[in-house]
């Protein structure tokens, strides 16, 4: 039966909105999704939980017609359906608001919008639906304005108001805080709250513990593809909802005795550099100053000149004069990528898939693209497969990385797994020098955890390390001091992290 063979007589009033009952989906011989029963009700905000690689993108995808389940049924408002792609979806009433933002920076807020409706929709009057939009949820949005323009905020209330037009009865919202600043995300808080209170669903995703206690009605989590448990989160703590996901208490963070005063091993001075994009954000006489032994935490509104900064230092980008840049008392400017990685630094971008790892690559080869030169993985032209192989399985091993098969490509990993395959990747090198772009980005608690502790002894062993992320909980969590970058300027004075004020306390 499809989606438009549904539209009979009105549910009960007690029927769930959506019901999942014995849902399996399989690929190849990996279960990612295991006889999962979910019942989401009109007007609750439901908390779909689990650690990374447990099955929770999957078993949306289904929900949104990107995947058909192996198994099982769906049934919509106590009818049988089958969703074979996301326009049956729409047809229903689901919308889904995707971790990652899918706008053209070119285009204005009306066309980025006018592209995801039907073709019968009129142009004439889409201001108009925005704007009522907006005035409805507290959404301001300028139709005009370039995307490219926008905060990171700004741009998520355009997916947002996407969906909206479409006048959805289920909203699905994977990881929707990722990239926003708190105030922006209490924000979106204020809009969710609008849409519940219309009696809308809401299937919320997020590895953001507070904010579920803060929204969600109920929660359902997944372990390893199945059902392990519900609850009320709001009668949880995030210990012990972490606990519920993992399935054990997740170690606390800490540093081992007091962060070294040692060598200057990374230091930028006067650097500043256009950015290779488009509308990007010009470095404007950066100068920092990383010790060993110590972390810099770098803090901002996304947007602000991160990513060139990590550019900057890492090499991907060269800066105008060698003395710009410089790794243990040597000028590195003027160097790339693999100049840098020879001299003992290694980098983690914030992008994982298609920067940080090739997605079709296989696990091993992507251990060779950043170790080629330093790893005695190649030589002569030729790749020592077995070590490679033994490299990936260490990194595997030490950060609890799953994965389906021996080496499967990067893009099979779930989006957390890759995360902690890609900062492994670089923490194990052991370097002096380490430069990390959002460390755990999308990750769930205990791998959260796990790339802390592994970046917090990664300093305690001697190295510089420098940690660009917006999570303000987790740099004051790791650093010794804070840096707050705006409109590609660093700020002159840093203030102390978390990590400093408690050892001063002592």
């Amino acid at each position: 039966m499809t989606a438009a063979t549904t539209l009979a007589t009105p549910p009960a009033e007690n029927t769930p909105l959506v019901s999942l009952r014995g849902i399996v989906k399989r690929f190849g011989d990996f279960v990612a999704n295991d006889r999962i029963d979910l019942d989401i009700r009109r007007g609750e905000t439901h908390a779909l939980l689990g650690e990374n690689g447990a099955g929770k993108s999957t078993l949306v995808k289904m929900l949104y017609g990107l995947l058909e389940p192996s198994e099982g049924a769906i049934t919509w408002e106590g009818r049988p359906i089958r969703l074979t792609r996301p326009d049956d979806a729409r047809a229903l009433g689901v919308g889904m608001v995707f971790q990652h933002f899918s706008l053209f920076d070119n285009l204005t807020v009306a066309e980025n919008i006018e592209l995801v409706l039907p073709k019968e929709a009129r142009r004439a009057d889409l201001a108009q639906k925005i704007a009522a939009i907006s005035q409805r949820y507290g959404m301001a949005l300028e139709p005009d304005r370039p995307v490219w323009s926008l905060s990171a905020g700004e741009r998520q209330r355009i997916e947002i108001a996407r969906c909206l037009l479409q006048d959805p009865k289920l909203v699905i919202l994977d990881e929707p805080t990722s990239v926003l600043t708190p105030q922006e995300a209490e924000k979106l808080f204020v809009t969710l709250d609008s849409l519940k209170a219309e009696g809308r669903a809401l299937l919320y995703i997020s590895h953001r513990l507070e904010e579920v206690k803060r929204l969600c009605d109920r929660a359902t989590i997944l372990r390893r593809g199945k059902v392990v448990g519900a609850c009320d989160p709001r009668r949880e703590s995030a210990r012990s909802l972490a606990a519920l996901m993992v399935g054990q208490e997740v170690a606390e963070v800490k540093a081992e005795g007091q962060a070294a005063n040692g060598p200057e091993r990374l230091v930028a001075k006067n650097l500043s550099m256009r950015s290779r994009e488009t509308h990007g954000v010009a470095l404007r006489d950066v100068a920092l100053t990383v010790r060993g032994g110590e972390v810099l935490g770098v803090a901002g509104v996304a947007g602000n000149g991160q990513s060139e900064l990590f550019a900057a230092l890492s090499g991907e980008t060269r800066a105008d004069a060698d003395e710009e840049v410089w790794i243990d008392g040597r000028p590195c400017g003027l160097s790339g990528v693999t100049a840098r990685r020879l001299m003992n630094a290694s980098f983690v971008p914030e992008e994982r898939n298609g920067h940080a790892a090739a997605p079709d690559f296989s696990l091993s080869d992507n251990v060779v693209l950043s170790r080629h030169a330093t790893g005695g993985l190649a030589k002569g032209g030729f790749i020592a497969a077995g070590a490679a192989r033994a490299a990936a399985q260490r990194i595997v091993d030490t950060f609890d990385v799953r994965k389906s098969g021996d080496d499967p490509p990067a893009r099979t990993l779930s989006g957390g797994n890759l995360q902690k395959f890609v900062v492994g990747r670089e923490i194990l090198r052991d370097p002096g020098v380490l430069v990390v772009n959002q460390p755990t980005w999308g990750v769930d608690a205990m791998a959260a955890a796990t790339i802390r502790q592994a970046i917090l002894d990664l300093a305690a062993r001697g190295a510089a390390v420098l940690v660009i992320s917006q999570d303000l909980d987790e740099l004051f969590e790791i650093s010794d001091r804070i840096a707050v970058i705006h409109d590609g300027a660093l700020s002159a004075r840093s203030t102390r992290g978390r990590r400093h004020a408690r050892k001063s306390a002592c």
